[in-house]
């Protein structure tokens, strides 16, 4: 990570941690004002930008549902839409992204970025092909390009994603999304413990030791949306969980591009299902948004 890395972690304060009377306390939750062993839930709308469906879908599960924030991809022909509706008081980060995965439906980086290209023209379908040929420096120019549109557009973002956690699972990738979280003040929404154990490097410790916070835990519901999610609220554990789903309205839109339509629109139905509120307090979950976690990480910069 280099000597500049180096000098910058021993200067920040590390994730979440603050000296009290008794010594040093290391609990995300406790420095958000919580009992050490409450159970916070962010429920994440995402995919806002990529389709009509999916920015009307995001939008209602967070102003109608259960969802506490959002995320938007900037290179996604809806983008604008999206931004443009997102009201200031409202909780949405952006979802950094460098694939397009649907067979017929794609868009491409912001920046001249030809690393970045497949033979179509535009983002690499996997994270992998991706992997293969991503320049870095390309990356950096890209996913900086991305967080500076959306703040030119009026988006206050909470937090930073990254699409198909491609940024996360490679080192010389994960630099890049680290330092552009430390230059912008805003937390990473990473995978969980699980996940770094077997990533092969420790992308959560490096981003705790700059003082970037990253929630504890992290769930993705995919398909059976509804019993994965109660599954998730009936096994949470003490700390902060993010609980990612990517609703859409239903739509022919959506139904003619994505194979997975119909779970997207499932999603909607389940974040907006009215007895969600009482089946969340009933786990002793509490809903928080980004936006507290991005307080604190400011606090400490």
């Amino acid at each position: 990570m280099g000597s500049l890395r180096q000098s910058r972690r021993s200067a920040r304060i590390a994730q979440y941690r603050h000296t009290v009377e008794g010594g040093t306390v290391e609990s995300l939750v406790e420095a958000l004002g919580y009992e050490a062993d409450s159970r916070l839930l962010i429920i994440s709308a995402d995919q806002l930008g990529s389709t009509h469906a999916a920015t009307a879908g995001g939008l209602s599960a967070v102003r109608e549902g259960a969802a506490t924030t959002g995320t938007v991809m900037m290179p996604g022909p809806w983008s604008r839409h999206a931004v443009d509706r997102i009201e200031a008081d409202e909780d949405f980060g952006v979802h950094l992204t460098l694939n397009a995965e649907l067979d017929c439906f794609r868009w491409g980086p912001l920046t001249s970025a030809p690393s970045l290209l497949d033979g179509d023209g535009g983002f690499p379908r996997t994270v992998a092909d991706l992997w293969d040929h991503a320049d870095a420096d390309e990356v950096r120019r890209e996913c900086r390009a991305q967080l500076e549109r959306a703040t030119l557009w009026g988006l206050d973002a909470t937090h930073l994603s990254t699409h198909l956690n491609a940024l996360q699972q490679r080192p010389e990738f994960f630099d890049v999304l680290l330092d552009i979280a430390i230059e912008a003040g805003l937390p990473l929404r990473l995978e969980g413990p699980a996940a770094q154990a077997t990533a092969g490097f420790p992308f959560r410790d490096l981003a705790r030791d700059e003082g970037v916070i990253t929630p504890d835990h992290f769930r993705l519901v995919r398909g059976g949306a509804e019993a994965h999610f109660s599954a998730v609220l009936d096994n949470l554990t003490p700390g902060v969980t993010v609980v990612a789903f990517e609703p859409a309205i239903a739509a022919e839109e959506i139904r003619a591009i994505d194979p997975s339509a119909t779970a997207r629109m499932n999603d909607l139905a389940v974040l907006t299902d009215r007895s969600l509120p009482a089946r969340i307090a009933e786990s002793g979950a509490q809903l928080i948004g980004f936006a507290a976690l991005r307080d604190i990480q400011r606090s400490h910069q």
